[in-house]
């Protein structure tokens, strides 16, 4: 495991995207929007977390959206299970996904089909 993940992890406002980005992916206006953050603090994030190799980013039309990036999850298998566990008991991470969720049953998440891949 190399050292930028743990710096990654070295910041909560980064492990509740991370939280949220376990269940789906999101796009930086939905991550502002349930963080209450602003879009320069929700991409800085975002860049950290792409730095380390733990997201990646995928181009829809002119937005960003991110999600968890599939090696680091077969990379990190313990890693990823002590986290989601530690979320599920933690009042922010709860609040956090329970605002997701309420926004997937209202269905105001962006949603579009084209999606461009970057690592």
């Amino acid at each position: 495991m190399n050292t930028d993940i743990f710096k990654a992890l070295s910041d909560e406002s980064r492990l509740r995207i991370l939280n949220l980005l376990f269940r789906r992916e999101l796009c930086v206006c939905e991550l502002e929007s349930i963080l209450d953050m602003s879009q320069t603090n929700v991409s800085r994030h975002l860049n950290k977390l792409k730095y380390a190799n733990m997201v990646l980013m995928t181009k829809k039309s002119k937005w960003a959206y991110y999600s968890i990036n599939d090696q680091f999850i077969k990379e990190n298998d313990h890693l990823i299970a002590y986290l989601k566990n530690n979320f599920s008991e933690d009042k922010d991470f709860v609040r956090d996904m329970k605002i997701l969720i309420s926004l997937e049953e209202d269905q105001a998440l962006c949603s579009d089909s084209n999606i461009v891949k970057f690592v």
